[in-house]
């Protein structure tokens, strides 16, 4: 038994040594190779098909939501996540890995199609061939922009300082590595200057009237609007705010349209009421927030009204598609589906304060209806059976694949959000226009409610550039809720307001729990994972593991 056994640990241990070449080595049955699946422009689409397929940001919407402040543990929590809640992060955390592997295999993927591509380039001495080339340029701006985000998608998580060119990056190839390659990591400019350059091929060669899409929207492609709120964001991160400013202007004049947050009935306009008092008015809540609803804004999240969508990943009912809604509720977003994360206590605070009589229409987007709320949870040792709040953004598709949606890329609401905060970065905080004021307030109008009415909200008034940047965050934390922005939020703007991690003391279910952290922390960076580590020794550590 004790020979079976070592022979066991040590088929484990083998198995455990495997780095991003995992990655970018994968044979699936049934997978199309380049060696003999891409000979012609129609092999290339299929193959592309497949790449789109690979694109996922699942992990990270999860692990931002969870190690920050817009979760707290469920009362059907089995312990799932508990070390991510907790701020224990180390080189074996789950995210951690499946965050970088996931990314690689989208990475490993883009650069075989664009290897095998460039055998078959067509020729444009021929009017055939010319027109084919415009078809080849397409596709590959199609390929390359993907890989863009895959490797941006890396950075945001592993760089330490995404502003900083030195800071240490990620594994960078733009070939097909051989299985024996143990790559280092490139430094943050080195793999920033490849995703610029790829933005910058694929805005140059995209062509979307040569492609035959069927029925799918250009929501779930590449397309020159999403790549003006690609650069929009990228450009924000990386600190060049004119330029961000510039991209997230354009995909606004392309797509610039803000959802209104009625109609909603009017028989209880005060629904505050019906939230401090500890019980939900379920019936004027769901005609909000259920999947009758009539309301646009509520309508996103139920996948009926793309209106402010510029990218998303499809996640259709068919097939074996990640459930975006499972990895904070077991089967259904509302109390039977047995939440392993509830709604962060403080990020509810937010969203149902408002101004007297009037609703800020994102609280029935994020909580569900059969949520208990505890007036007194503060003070309650029962607090987590009376006061549960559930997780509602990602309630399925139309009410038939329970918990699946679309994942919303890029949207039009955090274009507004890139030029509140562009502004802001160049003192121009205040002003009925050009400004983070009219920014700010034009997003609000289209957030809060009196009846069944939108209700136009007050100009601010900025005293400092740290104001109005603070309300910048204050803005982002409800807008952009459960999309995965919260981590990165946190870490570019949390050094210069002062802030960092906003937790409740009862979003853990044992009390006592750490509820933030020092904005200068090294856990706001992943770490390298250990199975990269271990199989790969040119590849460093990021500080602090």
């Amino acid at each position: 038994m004790k020979k079976i056994l070592n022979i066991i640990v040590i088929i484990l241990f083998i198995g455990s040594l495997h780095s991003c070449s995992d990655a970018y080595n994968i044979v699936q049955e049934g997978e199309l190779r380049e060696s003999n699946a891409i000979n012609t422009l129609s092999d290339m689409q299929d193959y592309l098909n497949g790449v789109y397929s690979t694109l996922g940001t699942e992990d990270e919407i999860a692990y931002s939501a969870i190690f920050t402040d817009e979760c707290g543990t469920g009362l059907g929590s089995g312990g799932q996540n508990f070390d991510t809640h907790r701020f224990q992060i180390n080189q074996g955390n789950a995210f951690a890995e499946s965050i970088w592997y996931g990314q690689y295999q989208t990475i490993n993927r883009c650069n075989r199609l664009i290897k095998s591509a460039n055998l078959i380039k067509p020729d444009a001495s021929t009017p055939e061939g010319a027109s084919d080339l415009i078809i080849w340029n397409d596709m590959m701006s199609q390929t390359r922009a993907i890989r863009a985000l895959a490797y941006f998608e890396l950075l945001s998580y592993y760089s330490p300082d995404i502003t900083n060119d030195s800071a240490p990056g990620v594994i960078l190839y733009t070939n097909v590595p051989q299985i024996s390659d143990d790559l280092p990591r490139s430094t943050t400019g080195e793999v920033a200057a490849l995703i610029e350059s790829d933005i910058t091929f694929a805005a140059d060669n995209i062509d979307t009237s040569v492609r035959i899409l069927a029925s799918d929207p250009i929501r779930y492609y590449i397309s020159p609007n999403m790549l003006n709120a690609f650069r929009a964001r990228f450009y924000l991160y990386r600190g060049n705010y004119t330029l961000a400013q510039q991209y997230a202007q354009e995909a606004i004049n392309s797509n610039g349209a803000l959802e209104n947050p009625n109609p909603i009935p009017t028989s209880n306009p005060f629904v505050l009421t019906g939230v401090n008092s500890g019980t939900l008015n379920l019936a004027f809540w769901n005609s909000v927030g259920g999947l009758t609803t009539s309301n646009p804004y509520k309508k996103m999240w139920y996948d009926i009204n793309f209106s402010e969508s510029i990218f998303s990943l499809s996640r259709p009912v068919q097939n074996g598609w990640t459930d975006m809604g499972g990895y904070f509720n077991t089967n259904k977003s509302d109390a039977t589906g047995s939440p392993f994360f509830e709604v962060g206590r403080k990020l509810f605070n937010l969203l149902r304060t408002a101004p007297t009589g009037q609703f800020d229409v994102r609280l029935f987007a994020v909580v569900d209806a059969s949520s208990k709320v505890d007036k007194n949870y503060a003070t309650n040792i029962n607090y987590m059976n009376t006061d549960v709040l559930i997780i509602d953004k990602y309630p399925g598709k139309g009410g038939t694949a329970v918990l699946r949606n679309d994942i919303k890329v890029f949207r039009t609401s955090e274009m507004y959000l890139i030029l509140a905060e562009c502004y802001a970065r160049t003192n121009n905080y205040n002003g009925a226009a050009n400004s983070t004021a009219a920014m700010l307030k034009k997003l609000r109008d289209k957030r809060f409610a009196l009846g069944n009415a939108a209700v136009s909200q007050p100009l601010p008034n900025y005293t400092s550039m740290t104001d109005a940047l603070a309300d910048i965050l204050l803005e982002r934390r409800k807008e952009l809720c459960f999309e995965g922005h919260r981590l990165m939020d946190l870490k570019r703007l949390g050094p210069i307001t002062n802030s960092s991690i906003d937790r409740d003391p009862t979003d853990d279910i044992i009390p006592g729990q750490p509820i933030t952290l020092p904005i200068t922390d090294y856990r706001f960076t992943l770490p390298i994972p250990f199975s990269e580590l271990n199989a790969n020794a040119n590849c460093g550590q990021n500080p602090g593991y």
